[in-house]
C-alpha cells in the first residue's frame, strides 16, 4: 500500500509573496510587461496558475504590486527628499542616485516605472505605471513647493524630465559614469532655478537631522 501523503493543492509551503514580487520585478524589468507571460511567471515562481491567481488576483495586479515594491526599494526618495534639506542639495542627490541606480544592473537597466509608463495609454499596464509615475512626480512637487511654491511646477517638470532621459539612456546602454556626468550637469541648473531663497521658516521644535554621510 502506498503510504506517501499527497501534497495538498494550492501554494507550496515555501511560497513567499515578497520573494515572488522580487522575481516578478526582475522579469518585468528585464523583458517588459507584455513579454512576460503567465507561464513564465508561474514557472519562475514555482507555483501553478490557480495559486498565482489566488495570491495576486491577476497578472496586472501582480505588476502593480511589483511597481510598489520597486518604488519602495529602488531609490530612497523619502530619505533624499527630507523636508529639512536644502532643495538644491536634495534634488541634486536624487538625480545622481537615479543615474547610478538606472545603470547598476545590466539586466535591469533604466527605471521600471518610467519605462513601463512608455507606450499606448490604452494599455492597462501603461496606465498603472503612469499612475505610479504621477505619484512620484507629485511627491517631488510637494517637496519643492514647501520652500519654493512659485517655482514648484517648473522645477518638477525639469527634474522628472531629466530622470526620464536618464532612464532612457540607461536602457539604451549608457554606462553609469556618463549618466552621472549628465545628472551633475543637470543639477548645476537647479541653483539657477531655485537659488538659495526659501519661504519657509524651519520649526524649532523639530529634532536635529541625523548627520549625513
Amino acid at each position: 500500500m502506498n503510504t506517501k501523503k499527497k501534497r495538498p493543492p494550492g501554494r507550496p509551503r515555501a511560497f513567499d509573496p515578497e520573494d515572488a514580487l522580487a522575481v516578478g520585478q526582475r522579469l518585468f524589468h528585464a523583458r517588459g510587461f507584455e513579454a512576460v507571460g503567465l507561464a513564465t511567471l508561474t514557472e519562475q515562481l514555482g507555483i501553478n496558475p490557480p495559486s498565482f491567481y489566488g495570491a495576486f488576483g491577476s497578472k496586472l495586479a501582480f505588476f502593480e504590486k511589483v511597481l510598489a515594491r520597486y518604488v519602495a526599494t529602488a531609490l530612497p526618495v523619502d530619505r533624499i527628499l527630507s523636508p529639512d534639506r536644502p532643495p538644491v542639495e536634495a534634488l541634486s542627490e536624487l538625480l545622481e542616485t537615479a543615474a547610478q541606480t538606472y545603470a547598476a544592473d545590466p539586466k535591469a537597466r533604466g527605471c521600471l516605472v518610467l519605462e513601463g509608463a512608455r507606450g499606448s495609454e490604452t494599455a492597462e499596464n501603461v496606465r498603472v505605471a503612469r499612475s505610479v509615475a504621477q505619484q512620484a512626480r507629485a511627491n517631488i512637487r510637494q517637496f519643492v513647493a514647501a520652500t519654493h511654491p512659485d517655482e514648484a511646477d517648473a522645477v518638477t517638470d525639469y527634474v522628472t524630465s531629466i530622470m526620464s532621459g536618464l532612464s532612457a539612456s540607461a536602457r539604451e546602454g549608457m554606462d553609469a559614469v556618463r549618466l552621472v556626468l549628465i545628472a551633475r550637469t543637470a543639477a548645476s541648473a537647479l541653483e539657477r532655478l531655485l537659488g538659495s531663497r526659501t519661504t519657509v521658516t524651519p520649526r524649532s521644535e523639530e529634532p536635529e537631522s541625523e548627520a549625513r554621510r
